[in-house]
């Protein structure tokens, strides 16, 4: 799976939302829900749970940042509002935790393995959700499982690569040392992890051209 290709899922029961930067329409899965705190400051509501009347931002660092800049929550909100003007930093750290805190809650239901020959197994056996590199690891082991899933699946494996996150990220999120390569096993728990990470991919890359994990290459 392509992230240039990739969709965000949709469910009949959530309707498209509008940006009150750009007002173009969009799921909620491709947006940022923001509410008004206790304090009349702008919080950013990741997870769509916070009670209140939300305002939607399009899931992009510079939307957010030109939503600041422009005053559009109060514009959105209807009064006078506190946004921080690290808004958009605050919610790119706020997006790599819960897809972290996502990736641990895969390895509790048993959906990851880590460790090069460990992640060749799981490509072998044709039960890969997706492949996790470190993103400081070196190219080699990147090519060595690329070629391994291209011997598994062919020229164009679909099979989604999350580079995202550094070797002491993983090896907190996962309670293991030195984690450079990792499989997910298909389940409900790793394809919450790779949607997560299709939201922070988009978030942070400004364009919906890399909303999705990498395709694997070697």
């Amino acid at each position: 799976m392509d992230l240039a290709k990739a969709a965000a899922p949709k469910s009949e029961a959530s309707p498209e939302r509008t940006c009150i930067v750009t007002r173009a329409k969009g799921t909620p899965e491709d947006m940022i829900r923001f509410v008004i705190g206790p304090d009349a400051t702008v919080v950013p509501d990741i997870r769509r749970k916070l009670p209140g009347r939300g305002v939607w931002v399009t899931a992009r660092a510079d939307r957010v940042a030109e939503a600041v800049k422009r005053q559009a929550f109060a514009r959105g909100f209807k009064t006078k509002v506190v946004a921080s003007e690290a808004l958009a930093a605050e919610i790119e750290a706020l997006l790599t935790k819960d897809c972290l805190q996502a990736l641990s809650l895969a390895n509790k239901a048993g959906q990851v393995v880590t460790g090069f020959s460990k992640v060749e197994e799981v490509i072998a056996t044709g039960a890969i959700a997706g492949l996790v590199h470190a993103a400081d690891c070196g190219a080699d082991g990147v090519r060595k499982l690329g070629q391994s899933l291209r011997r598994r699946f062919g020229d164009e494996p679909a099979v989604p690569r999350i580079d995202l996150f550094p070797s002491g990220q993983l090896d907190l999120a996962l309670g293991r040392a030195n984690v450079i390569h990792a499989a997910l096993i298909e389940g409900t728990a790793s394809a919450g992890f790779l949607e997560r990470c299709r939201k922070l991919a988009l978030y942070g890359s400004g364009s919906s051209q890399a909303a999705s994990p990498k395709q694997s290459s070697g």
